[in-house]
């Protein structure tokens, strides 16, 4: 609080950008998806791609639109994503038994080998960010990680903002 009420006295103090947490957080996932970008390409793939199909792994028989608001995009583009992927034979369509205006989204065998580069890629992305780092500081990490998320996620609104 102390800090801002600085900011807002005096607004050409600036944030050295290493103690900026939300700039430090930004970066390193901006330079992950860049990783990620570059990997997903030398597959002949894009990382949303990967992230659909990761995705469907965990929640297999999504529709498109599910799929949609679970990667926060519009359903077009999924849609476009998934063409794609159909065509490769990664993943199918198949009639809702309940509802036959819906289609649900499920992964065909033949994306077992991508999944697998997948979980190469991530490995090699947790290990390049969290070399050198002790255990008890990563476990640290990702529980702040959380706690940040879940602050977030329920809208906490002490800062004087609604999620």
């Amino acid at each position: 609080m102390q800090l801002l009420i600085t900011l807002l006295m005096f607004p050409r103090v600036t944030i050295p950008p290493h103690d900026d947490l939300l700039l430090l957080l930004t970066d390193v996932a901006r330079l992950i998806r860049t990783m990620a970008d570059r990997v997903a390409r030398a597959h002949g793939m894009t990382r949303a791609q990967w992230t659909i199909l990761a995705r469907l792994r965990r929640h297999d028989g999504l529709t498109q639109r599910e799929l949609a608001e679970l990667l926060e995009v519009e359903p077009i583009t999924v849609g476009r994503l998934v063409d794609r992927l159909a065509a490769r034979n990664l993943i199918e369509r198949r009639a809702d038994p309940t509802d036959r205006r819906c289609w649900r989204l499920h992964l065909r065998p033949e994306a077992a080998p991508v999944l697998a580069e997948i979980d190469e890629a991530k490995a090699a992305f947790d290990a390049a960010a969290t070399r050198n780092l002790p255990e008890a500081q990563r476990a640290a990490l990702k529980a702040a990680l959380l706690h940040m998320k879940s602050n977030l996620l329920a809208g906490d609104d002490e800062a004087g903002f609604a999620a």
